[in-house]
């Protein structure tokens, strides 16, 4: 019995509020339950999985059940949801959020459906600029704020954010090769919640 092979969906994300713009374009299978794309978009992006998030389209929200959505009619458990149920035709948009505190927000864009290469690894990221803000940065006010110190000596605030990033700050890193590798391991290497570790920890 032959496997039957999903068709391929070719996605661009783009880090809303940030200029200039953060993206990385992706191609994905279009059956893609949202809790693994929800991973993909951590290590394509450059995230490390520290804070809530979840898929709106339109009015609808999509992400981990728990207590505080119950009874929201407006919500679903994204565990049984797939990326081609929101997104059907080239030019259907979703939005992906990560940490309500910072306020990140992805716009994804459906550009085209397509058949898969059998030579190919899907999800693959085939393009894109720039690097992810650091966790808890502030959002896109704070970053802007924090690369416009480091690369100023007469900020107020250089000589810290040059301490916080002894390594240098550099928004116009981008590397496709290691992001693909990266999504080769386990949960498209996605990194484990802070709370996973905690538990990790506890059974040491």
């Amino acid at each position: 019995m032959n496997k039957i092979i999903p068709h391929i969906y070719q996605v661009k994300v783009e880090l809303e509020d940030i200029e200039p713009l953060i993206w990385r374009r992706l191609q994905i299978p279009a059956d893609l339950f949202l809790h693994d794309f929800h991973k993909v978009l951590q290590t394509t992006m450059g995230w490390e999985n520290q804070h809530l998030h979840l898929f709106r389209k339109g009015k609808k929200l999509f992400g981990m059940a728990d207590d505080e959505w119950n009874g929201n009619p407006l919500f679903q458990d994204y565990t049984i949801v797939r990326v081609n149920d929101l997104l059907r035709k080239p030019g259907d948009e979703m939005v992906y959020e990560y940490d309500f505190g910072d306020d990140w927000r992805h716009r994804i864009i459906l550009e085209m459906e397509m058949e898969p290469d059998p030579l190919e690894y899907y999800p693959v990221c085939i393009d894109g600029a720039r690097e992810c803000p650091p966790e808890d940065c502030g959002g896109p006010g704070g970053y802007q704020e924090m690369v416009a110190a480091v690369k100023d000596p007469s900020n107020p605030q250089h000589r810290f954010f040059k301490a916080l990033f002894p390594d240098g700050l550099d928004p116009e890193y981008f590397d496709l090769e290691e992001i693909n590798d990266i999504l080769l391991e386990d949960d498209y290497g996605c990194l484990l919640p802070f709370d996973d570790y905690d538990e990790d920890e506890d059974e040491d």
